[in-house]
């Protein structure tokens, strides 16, 4: 999952980003307005966590501009602003969830869990293709009941497959929600991740539950008997 963090506490918006990584999803952090909208306007992500008191452009002047061309990408605003009017308000302007400041990690995180399974209508927390499985609390995979040590763009790789079971993902999509800002279209980086995880799975497995459809993308389905 690609997230966009849009904080201006620099400390606070870094801590967001070190903890979200740790769970292998791709963050960009940005500390003001006006560049959230620039980014919002040219790249996809799948989540926003967006402050409200921001220089520059408000947070409800992003979301609002956000909302005017995408109805899609969830957003949890985050912000000191706890009356009830504010949440109101921004849940109105099209936020999906409001956290109030200050918030433990824990919650933010179990947030972002609700948000983005919601997103893709999977009501489990623990996404199966077999006997591998992908436990989106712990961010741990399984194969056959073992642990699968992964890294972090593997585990990130395998949780978009997982969640887009039953159609193929193409690297450019990959691309978009897998990576953040520091990897170009160009760049050979997505194969030589797909690869390893590949060569994981089918050590672990037997086989490797990953194929790739010439033109279309990569497809994760169960072995056929």
């Amino acid at each position: 999952m690609r997230i966009l963090v849009v904080e201006d506490e620099r400390a606070l918006c870094e801590t967001i980003v070190r903890s979200l990584r740790r769970l292998a999803y791709s963050v960009d952090p940005c500390y003001d307005g006006d560049t959230a909208i620039d980014l919002l306007g040219s790249e996809r992500y799948d989540l926003v966590l967006l402050d409200l008191n921001l220089p520059g452009a408000d947070g409800m002047t992003v979301l609002r501009t956000l909302r005017q061309t995408d109805r899609e990408t969830r957003v949890l605003i985050l912000s000191a602003r706890s009356e009830v009017a504010d949440k109101v308000e921004g849940l109105d302007a099209g936020a999906n969830d409001y956290l109030a400041k200050p918030f433990h990690l824990e919650e933010l995180e179990a947030r972002i869990r609700s948000l983005t399974l919601r997103q893709f209508t999977q009501n489990d927390v623990v996404l199966h293709c077999g006997p591998l499985s992908f436990d989106t609390r712990s961010r741990a995979a399984t194969a056959a009941g073992q642990p699968l040590a992964l890294t972090r763009k593997e585990t990130g790789i395998l949780e978009y497959l997982l969640l887009h079971q039953g159609r193929p993902v193409s690297q450019e999509e990959l691309l978009e929600h897998v990576w953040d800002n520091s990897v170009d279209n160009f760049s050979n980086s997505i194969r030589v991740h797909i690869s390893a995880l590949r060569k994981k799975l089918r050590t672990a497995l037997g086989y490797d539950p990953v194929r790739n459809r010439i033109g279309e993308g990569y497809l994760i389905e169960e072995e056929q008997a």
